[in-house]
């Protein structure tokens, strides 16, 4: 899995906050009924109105790992327009394209 340079270097300097973060995520994605690819579109919204290009770009990997198809991502991002605004959802498009683009 791609991971930043800037995460695997805090990783590699902080070890035990990454183990504690990480166990906190999958209490997070252990707390409610929803499955995998449900919480990766939701990630993916959450990533979208932040404006985080790396946050969409895992977002849109994790939920295709989840078994989300292109079409179920491309309407996550579409639906973020009238909440995130059109610039916001038409930059997620480009980060989310770019992610297509490596699994064809």
């Amino acid at each position: 899995m791609y991971l930043p340079k800037p995460f695997e270097a805090f990783s590699a300097d902080h070890p035990e906050l990454i183990k504690l973060y990480q166990e906190l995520g999958q209490a997070c994605r252990e707390a409610g009924p929803l499955d995998a690819k449900s919480q990766e579109l939701v990630k993916l919204g959450i990533a979208i109105g932040a404006n985080s290009r790396g946050g969409v770009m895992s977002a849109a990997r994790k939920a295709l790992a989840a078994g989300a198809t292109t079409d179920e991502i491309t309407h996550a991002v579409i639906l973020a327009m009238t909440t995130t605004g059109f610039p916001k959802m038409i930059a997620a498009q480009g980060w989310v394209s770019e992610v297509f683009k490596k699994i064809d």
